[in-house]
């Protein structure tokens, strides 16, 4: 199978993603935001696999464009719970970078994506 830097990193993202839901839900007792994190944060590399075998080019930048929907999301959950102190700040900043690499990446395919399609 082809390498893919999205899809592994997406991936990667969502075990770290399940790595704070278990400490937030556990060690915080929180259920509320860290199941939307949790929700959102493990979508994105769902949605990504998925668009591998998109039936059309523009199914692929669907699903592509609704992985960055959920990365962006997902950005505005981890916001919360750093600013309502269920993480700290360099947990915050660890994480959060991750995600926003993964929404540079989704913004740059689904950009790309369709300048190829409009050419077509």
């Amino acid at each position: 199978m082809k390498d893919s830097i999205v899809r592994d990193k997406s991936y990667a993202f969502a075990l770290r993603i399940i790595k704070a839901y278990k400490y937030l839900s556990q060690e915080q007792q929180e259920f509320v935001l860290s199941k939307q994190v949790l929700r959102s944060g493990t979508s994105i590399g769902a949605l990504v696999k998925e668009a591998e075998h998109a039936q059309s080019s523009a199914d692929f930048i669907n699903k592509m464009n609704i992985a960055l929907k959920e990365a962006n999301e997902t950005e505005y959950w981890l916001m919360l719970l750093k600013d309502s102190k269920y993480i700290d700040k360099k947990s915050y900043n660890s994480i959060q970078q991750d995600c926003s690499e993964l929404i540079k990446l989704l913004a740059s395919i689904v950009k790309t994506s369709k300048k190829k399609l409009e050419k077509k």
